[in-house]
């Protein structure tokens, strides 16, 4: 159940582009991998399935590079981690020595972990970052 660095990176992309969302502007890789800390060749290739699953999108050009595909109230942290991962939890298959009630129970471990992971919009996450970092004097 460890989260793979390839998820973290996607999740991290994911982000700086909906702080960019505003702007209505592409960012190209190299800001993005700067600005995340993620390797230039590896986010290109975890933007090219982000791509595929409409999480993002890319334009060409000179003001070329990539956009959320979508407004961030829709792209939840459960439509990355299944995009790059496959599964936020997956239980074991194929084993038929598993014990049913067993498998009944990695069974309500998966749905758990997917429900909260589709409730976390990007949005949410960069409003939720806004509001811990506003200060309150008296």
């Amino acid at each position: 159940m460890k989260l793979t660095v390839k998820c973290d990176y996607a999740a991290r992309a994911v982000l700086s582009l909906t702080r960019h969302y505003a702007l209505g502007r592409a960012v190209r890789v190299e800001s993005l991998a700067k600005e995340q800390s993620i390797p230039q060749n590896y986010l290109v290739q975890i933007l090219i399935e982000l791509k595929a699953a409409g999480i993002v999108r890319s334009q060409r050009g000179k003001d070329g590079g990539y956009l959320l595909g979508r407004d961030p109230g829709e792209i939840t942290l459960g439509d990355v981690l299944r995009c790059i991962h496959g599964a936020v939890f997956e239980p074991p298959q194929g084993d038929s020595a598993c014990p049913e009630e067993l498998r009944l129970q990695w069974g309500k471990i998966q749905s758990a972990l997917d429900h909260a992971a589709q409730a976390i919009s990007f949005r949410q996450i960069v409003e939720s970052a806004g509001r811990d970092q506003e200060m309150y004097y008296i």
